[in-house]
């Protein structure tokens, strides 16, 4: 019986040296990708960068100084995710890793996300990620690597991100469900859930609602030091646990802290999210179904050098 138990158990995931190996990382031009592949490049990987903007592309490379495989490619449309994998397949001859890293972020209260904002997020958080795995799966031998970025959000709610925090919970049960699945083919999957990052991000986040007044606690919540963290120590971070292959990684304290209390304490995190929310601005008496990005609005003064700083880093 323990001999029939053993044949049914997968091995256990051994740490994968990635000096050689061959990653895939979309959202790869600007902000938290950059950083990844900053540690990828780092640590002798080939990298081949997936981005909608081939500009971005380019000056990506430029700011990373290592050579990287520049694939345009709108991971929302399947034909274009299955001919850049193919480009990958062509240039490297497989696949060794695969980090579903896009992602997109609406600020807003709630009565004012139309239908065409869930449609987004889960394009974006739901359906891509799928695409990429069903792409890459036939080209990646045991000892492969998924490893699907969600977010905190993903885990634990957060109030005025409602398409954002529904699309990350479900690309959370769709990388559980993987990592089960594709065990015995001895793919190693990891949920990653990053804290919030000072990546320089803000100016690309479509606001709705009281578009300034959204965007300003937005802004102060993702670059106050003491809230948010590094995103170049989130990446190291996350490429560790890919390396390892963790079943999750939860990029900072102050996350597996918000996740610890809403599982022993639910209703009290509840409360906490009530009481934040009553700070958080009203909705709009009009035009706030009307998305704005952050680039036409005006951050706090305190907080503009520094989104300054790390954009010019994170191709932001």
């Amino acid at each position: 019986m323990l001999q029939a138990l053993r044949r049914h158990v997968p091995p256990p995931v051994r740490t994968i040296d990635l000096n050689d190996r061959v990653v895939v990382l979309t959202g790869g031009s600007r902000g938290l990708g950059l950083e990844l592949a900053r540690v990828f490049l780092g640590e002798g990987a080939r990298v081949a960068l997936l981005a909608r903007d081939p500009r971005e592309l380019e000056r990506a490379a430029n700011l990373l100084g290592h050579p990287a495989l520049l694939v345009p490619c709108d991971v929302t449309d399947p034909e274009q995710v299955k001919g850049a994998v193919a480009r990958v397949v062509e240039r490297y001859g497989r696949v060794d890793v695969l980090v579903n890293n896009a992602g997109t972020i609406e600020v807003g209260p709630f009565e004012h996300m139309l239908d065409e904002d869930w449609e987004v997020a889960l394009d974006v958080h739901l359906r891509a990620p799928l695409n990429l795995v069903r792409a890459c799966l036939p080209h990646m031998a045991p000892g492969g690597r998924i490893a699907n970025v969600s977010s905190i959000g993903g885990l634990v709610a957060v109030p005025h991100l409602a398409p954002y925090c529904a699309s990350k919970h479900a690309l959370v049960g769709l990388s559980d469900t993987l990592r089960a699945e594709l065990a015995p083919r001895g793919i190693a999957v990891t949920t990653v859930c990053p804290w919030l990052m000072r990546t320089g991000s803000p100016p690309h986040v479509l606001v709705k609602g009281r578009h300034e007044e959204e965007y300003r606690w937005f802004v102060t919540m993702d670059t106050l030091p003491v809230v948010s963290q590094r995103s170049g120590q989130a990446a190291r971070r996350i490429v560790r646990a890919i390396r390892r292959g963790d079943a999750r990684v939860v990029t900072a304290f102050q996350g597996r802290l918000a996740v610890a209390l809403d599982a022993v304490a639910p209703g009290f995190f509840a409360w906490t999210m009530r009481v934040f929310e009553t700070f958080l601005p009203r909705p709009a008496a009009e035009g706030g179904e009307e998305g704005m990005l952050g680039a036409h609005l005006r951050a706090p003064e305190w907080a503009r050098p520094r989104l300054a700083e790390v954009g010019r880093r994170n191709n932001e």
